[in-house]
């Protein structure tokens, strides 16, 4: 099991990426929720709200999800990391390979 980490200008854009995966059976679960980023862009500081998105998946669906996260996203340059989960409990584990096939 992997987790996505991905932030999102806005929660509808967040929502609408997490359905897709949902919908796609790309992912079990995805969690979201508000934010405060604080970065630099084009030499000037940002402090913005945005959304994260918290994906709950497998390996072999990574790049799927890298794909439609890059192709739906309003970020020319959204970040996408990985998240490698060590240990999971085996009931969830079971229901999420249920949910992806």
């Amino acid at each position: 099991m992997i987790f996505i980490y991905t932030t999102c200008q806005t929660a509808d854009e967040a929502k609408k990426i997490g359905k897709m995966i949902i919908e796609k059976k790309l992912a079990g679960c995805v969690n979201i929720w508000p934010i405060n980023s604080m970065y630099f862009w084009k030499n000037e500081f940002k402090e913005e709200e945005e959304t994260v998105l918290l994906i709950k998946t497998i390996e072999a669906r990574l790049q799927e999800i890298e794909d439609l996260i890059q192709g739906s996203h309003s970020y020319s340059v959204p970040c996408i990391a990985t998240i490698d989960i060590k240990r999971i409990n085996r009931p969830y584990k079971e229901w999420l390979a249920q949910c992806i096939e």
